[in-house]
């Protein structure tokens, strides 16, 4: 019996890089409150999300279609995201580009 399995280095990832028509984001801090000071409830069901590219794939980096670059900022639907356990706080998230609402931009 081959026992190579046994012998796989269990060392932290450093990097992640997605694959396909994806990017990877690091979620924003949850708003605990309202910018008028309504403090907001912890299970509050928001249906969108903010966050910050960490990453982009080649094929959307490539694509003239995706007008996407690492730290962009984004509002996008959680829903299709996939948590990425890769930090204690896990706000890493696998994300189609189909589940892009927005990017922020500057004027």
């Amino acid at each position: 019996m081959d026992n190579t399995l046994n012998n796989i280095p269990t060392e932290p990832f450093e990097t992640i890089e997605p694959i396909g028509k994806r990017v990877l984001i690091r979620k924003d801090e949850d708003k605990k409150q309202t910018k008028g000071g309504i403090q907001l409830p912890d299970t509050i069901e928001i249906p969108t999300i903010t966050g910050r590219i960490v990453s982009v794939s080649a094929e959307v980096e490539m694509s003239s279609e995706f007008p996407l670059s690492q730290y962009d900022k984004l509002l996008f639907n959680p829903k299709g995201a996939i948590p990425v356990d890769f930090e204690g706080d896990n706000r890493l998230f696998v994300v189609d580009v189909e589940n892009i609402v927005a990017v922020f931009r500057k004027q």
